[in-house]
């Protein structure tokens, strides 16, 4: 598996969730998620999809096992990111740590994607 074919199809399920959750705050009118939402769809949906483009163009790097684990380790640190900043925007200081986490997780795979691109 290349990590562009895990890139392009989460890219899209984030855009499609990042779209949904905003209709639905236009429709409550309630507003307070919007951080959260635009972390979705910034580092899930432009990020990865760019992340994708980079690695197709590069189709050695593509099927290597370390564009996989980069782009993994991205999915996850946005989920963890994006739930920790809409508990913080919803009242819950919980999501202080939770948004945290995910911050590093996130930075932690650019570092590594920054990596991977500087050594080819």
């Amino acid at each position: 598996m290349r990590a562009s074919s895990i890139s392009y199809p989460v890219a899209i399920l984030s855009v499609a969730v990042g779209m949904l959750w905003g209709i639905h705050m236009a429709i409550t009118r309630d507003h307070s998620a919007m951080p959260a939402h635009a972390h979705l769809n910034l580092l899930g949906w432009v990020s990865l999809f760019l992340f994708g483009l980079f690695y197709q163009a590069h189709p050695a790097i593509d099927r290597g096992g370390l564009a996989r684990i980069q782009v993994i380790i991205w999915i996850v640190g946005t989920v963890i990111l994006t739930i920790g900043v809409a508990l913080v925007h919803s009242g819950r200081e919980s999501g202080e740590p939770v948004a945290a986490i995910g911050s590093f997780i996130v930075l932690g795979a650019m570092l590594l994607f920054g990596w991977i691109v500087m050594r080819r």
